[in-house]
C-alpha cells in the first residue's frame, strides 16, 4: 500500500477547533512536524480538510 509524507507548513493558531483536531489526529502539533500515513480514504479526507496547512508527498 502506498504511503504519504505529510508535513505541517503553517501554524494552527487561528484555525477552527475541528481543523486543529484533524491535525492532531495526523500527529502534527508544531510547524515542521512530519508523519508518514497510509494512502487511504480516511487520510485523504483529513488532507482535504486541512490541505492548505500541509505539504504532502508520496513516500
Amino acid at each position: 500500500m502506498a504511503e504519504l509524507n505529510i508535513k505541517l507548513k503553517k501554524s494552527l493558531i487561528g484555525c477552527k477547533k475541528d481543523q486543529i483536531a484533524t491535525a492532531l489526529s495526523l500527529g502534527l502539533r508544531k510547524i515542521g512536524d512530519a508523519t508518514v500515513q497510509p494512502d487511504n480514504a480516511a487520510t485523504q479526507g483529513k488532507i482535504h480538510k486541512i490541505g492548505f496547512l500541509l505539504e504532502v508527498t508520496e513516500a
